[in-house]
């Protein structure tokens, strides 16, 4: 990998973050700081700490900040969900966001495991 951009987890991340946002556009103005913000701000945890991990010196330390990012992908399920039940999506959007947020941990998940393989190789 020659940079950020090329990196697949960050890259998955950001077209999830980018979905996220359009969502959000479509709840009601009184969820602007409360749903809307959390899910934002989650979302944007997403690629911020699989960025700010990439350029960290040690393999631990990158590890510790794809697994914040990972968490930032499963409180969005919760809020997904939230969104769900208070009826600003449907069972059909939840189930396709719920579907991209754990492929997108999955690749986390392989990155992780690489960094740890890396790190046991050195």
């Amino acid at each position: 990998m020659s940079s950020l951009e090329d990196l697949e987890a960050w890259k998955q991340a950001r077209e999830l973050r980018k979905e996220i946002s359009k969502l959000t556009k479509s709840f009601p103005k009184e969820e602007k700081y409360r749903l809307t913000d959390q899910l934002i701000r989650a979302s944007r945890s997403f690629t911020a700490n699989i960025a700010e991990g990439y350029g960290r010196f040690h393999y631990q330390e990158n590890i510790q900040y794809c697994s914040q990012s990972r968490g930032s992908m499963y409180e969005c399920i919760d809020h997904i969900y939230c969104a769900l039940d208070e009826d600003y999506i449907t069972e059909e959007i939840c189930s396709k966001f719920r579907t991209q947020i754990m492929n997108c941990i999955k690749i986390v998940n392989g990155y992780i495991l690489y960094l740890k393989n890396k790190k046991e190789n050195n």
